[in-house]
Parts: structure tokens; sequence; C-alpha cells
């Protein structure tokens, strides 16, 4: 039996999300109108990032490289972190990000760049091994 919306929302929230510090976009929705916070969250969680035609690190991989190329680093911190929590290592991340500079610019790297560190670094990740 398909897993009801609510319980599949909360699920695939704390897949990603759990642990995070920082502020959520839900918790600002929230603050706002709590009725459409829950509607946004049960679309955005519970449906989109809850399909499984793809890995959620695939899923991860293709929010960052967007949010990258897209220049929205607030948003971006809490994606690398959802890539952590659902299996994506560092390296893959970075290079995910660098693959960007084509499209977006080395200046959106250098910034997604920083993201990440900041992120490895309140997660006790950083520095991370290289090559």
């Amino acid at each position: 039996m398909d897993e009801d919306i609510k319980t599949k929302t909360a699920r695939v929230a704390k897949l990603y999300f759990d642990g995070y510090k920082g502020e959520r976009p839900f918790d600002l929705w929230r603050s706002f109108d709590k009725g459409m916070a829950r509607d946004l969250s049960m679309f955005i969680t519970g449906q989109v990032y809850a399909r499984e035609r793809i890995p959620h690190t695939t899923r991860q991989l293709i929010t960052i490289a967007a949010l990258t190329v897209l220049d929205r680093a607030d948003e971006l911190k809490l994606h690398i972190y959802a890539a952590l929590n659902v299996g994506c290592k560092p390296e893959e991340i970075a290079e995910v990000i660098f693959q960007c500079g084509i499209y977006g610019g080395m200046p959106v790297v250098n910034r997604a760049l920083m993201s990440l560190r900041t992120v490895l670094q309140e997660r006790g990740q950083w520095p991370p091994e290289t090559e």
C-alpha cells in the first residue's frame, strides 16, 4: 500500500534535513502561513523529493548544480547538507560545482565552494581528503 503523503513528507524531510542547524524554508514559510507551509512541504518534499525514479543522491547533485548556477547560496547550503545526508561524497559535490563553472561562470563556483566548505566545517568534515 502506498505511504500517505504526510508520512512520506516527514520521512523524506528527516532523511534530507535531519541535523541541519540553519533556518529551513519550511520554517520561514510557517512563520507567515502555517497552511501554505504545510501544502508546499507536502508537494515539494512529499511528492517531488520523495519520487524514486532517480536515487536521492542523484536528485541532490542535480539540485546542487541548479542552485550553484542560479547563485542561491542560502538554499545551496541546505541542499549540500541534504546531499551529504543521503550519501553523496564531498568530492562528488565539489566536482558538480566545478562542472557548473562552464555554464554559470567561476564567481558562482567560488561562492558554491565556500558554501560547501562551510557545511563541511560545521559537520566536522573539513578539510576533505583530496587526491
